[in-house]
């Protein structure tokens, strides 16, 4: 057998002893494994969100004033807003949900082929987040990840050839993102007081980055035990998203988890403010805690994209918003630095 043949065998083989949730939830059990089950605090059915509460949800196509300000107070207050008249076809969103679910129904052995190894720092591909000692839990998530942007960073080798229409239709996407991206960032420049570019200069300006990543979350036999996703911030400056029919994301907010209601608002796109905006406002705008709930009957997706500095750009509170009685509350460093501490849970 050819080396490199006998070595991709090898790889895979080694790749199919992790075990992926889609794979485990179409056994059909009635009991979650361990792993799953969170701490009793983080179960959903001890932790129960307030239903009924409106988010932010601001129109795009508003006068420019009106909007400027509305993004503001959501961005302070909440971390988080709603964007619709963005322009993106809603026939976009469509194909872009559509060739992604489809991926996921593949045949395990080709989706296997894509499989990442975050252990050794190969985070593009297919993946399902592992337990790294005997008390971590796990999430009930299997998902895709993948830059989309700028070209020089982007890997085609691992982006899905079935379905055929993936890439067109991903790069199609990535190009309304980051019309939508440099229309946010200049709002959210004017909101601080600053010139429109001055966010999106620091955040890497043409070398900005995209990251997809496709959440799936399997029908789980005990939602109320588990987590989709648990209680965390974003590191990225923002993140877009849109999701399928099934609600399950929930924000803090004084105190309280707060179930996102967005089904009335179709081709909505959900906007985080993430880790990096917070440092760069020095505070003004606020990272979200959020998290994600599963569905005993349905299958629950997301489409996020991390809007990202290049892993060089160095992230501080910007100058223009310290004087003596506003001084740094954040310390400056790169991203790559500010990701590797996140990630090892290494204080900032």
């Amino acid at each position: 057998m050819h080396v490199a043949l006998l070595c991709l065998v090898i790889v895979l083989a080694k790749l199919m002893d992790v075990e992926r949730v889609q794979a485990l939830a179409l056994r059909g059990p009635n009991e979650l494994p361990t792993k799953f089950i969170r701490p009793t605090h983080e179960q959903p059915e001890n932790s129960k969100a307030l239903e009924g509460v409106t988010v932010p949800a601001i129109s795009l196509a508003k006068p420019h004033d009106i909007v400027e300000k509305e993004v503001a107070e959501a961005a302070s207050e909440w971390g988080f807003f709603l964007i619709t008249d963005h322009g993106i076809p809603a026939s976009l969103i469509e194909q872009l949900q559509k060739v992604g679910k489809e991926f996921f129904m593949l045949p395990q052995e080709e989706k296997e082929a894509y499989a990442n190894d975050p252990a050794n720092g190969k985070f593009d591909g297919y993946g399902t987040k592992m337990t790294k000692n005997l008390d971590e839990k796990v999430e009930w998530i299997d998902y895709f990840f993948h830059t989309t942007a700028p070209p020089s960073k982007v890997n085609y080798e691992i982006w899905p050839k079935n379905p055929p229409s993936y890439r067109e239709v991903n790069e199609e996407y990535s190009r309304e993102m980051l019309r939508v991206t440099d229309k946010l960032l200049e709002l959210l420049s004017e909101s601080l007081g600053l010139d429109k570019k001055v966010l999106k200069s620091h955040v890497g300006g043409d070398e900005i980055e995209l990251e997809m990543k496709i959440n799936m979350y399997p029908p789980c036999p005990q939602p109320q035990v588990a987590l989709g996703v648990e209680p965390h911030t974003d590191m990225s400056a923002l993140t877009l998203l849109v999701s399928n029919d099934v609600p399950g994301l929930q924000l803090w907010k004084d105190g309280n988890w707060v179930s996102v209601n967005y089904l009335t608002k179709a081709g909505a796109i959900f906007v985080h403010i993430g880790d990096q905006m917070e440092v760069l406002s020095n505070g003004k705008y606020k990272s979200v805690l959020h998290r994600s709930l599963v569905n005993k009957e349905r299958l629950r997706m997301s489409w996020a994209v991390f809007v990202v500095p290049p892993h060089e750009a160095v992230i501080g509170p910007l100058p223009e918003l310290l004087d003596e009685q506003n001084p740094a509350k954040y310390s400056t460093k790169t991203y790559a630095e500010y990701r590797h501490r996140k990630f090892n849970k290494i204080p900032q």
